[in-house]
């Protein structure tokens, strides 16, 4: 298994609006090394102004796991591999208004699927080549297409199910 240290960030833009009078939306996955603070996942407001606002929530490890291989499998595979960030509106201390809070963040297609599925929100940002090489080796090492089987038509002409039906069919005329 991968693990991936990471924090995003969260932008907030204005909009010509009056019933929603900005936009939130991720901007930005940073790396983080393995000598990162713990009090970096705290999150933290990186820019506050009338044009924009920005905020960073470190804190997020990203592992890849065997089960998932089809999901990166299919995001490797995609016209552009990218992040997948699950996030919410959420109040804050001392934020007189809500802020976008991510919660999750992956880089297989079938849990974003699931999440999205589940009514959650989730935006993506590209991933750069170094973690598309990364996926595309690990999807090398342990992804395994099923294999298809033959399907077989259905039949219409006999079988025991269809005789049954004619039987049943032929006692309803008779009034039987």
């Amino acid at each position: 298994m991968r693990t991936l240290r990471i924090a995003v960030v969260m932008q907030r833009l204005p909009l010509d609006n009056r019933w929603q009078p900005w936009q939130w939306r991720p901007l930005e996955i940073v790396e983080m090394d393995a000598s990162s603070l713990p009090d970096q996942a705290a999150p933290r407001c990186l820019l506050s102004s009338d044009a924009e606002t920005r905020w960073l929530f470190g804190g997020f490890e990203v592992e890849l796991f065997r089960d998932e291989a089809e999901g990166y499998f299919l995001n490797v595979d995609s016209p552009q591999p990218c992040w997948f960030i699950m996030w919410r509106m959420e109040e804050h201390d001392g934020e007189a208004d809500a802020i976008a809070v991510p919660k999750t963040v992956t880089l297989s297609y079938n849990e974003a699927a699931r999440l999205m599925d589940g009514g959650e929100r989730v935006e993506i940002l590209p991933a750069p080549p170094h973690i598309v090489g990364m996926m595309q080796s690990f999807v090398d090492e342990y992804y395994r297409p099923e294999a298809k089987g033959k399907r077989r038509k259905p039949s219409f002409e006999g079988g025991a199910g269809v005789d049954a039906m004619a039987r049943a069919e032929q006692d309803i005329n008779r009034g039987g």
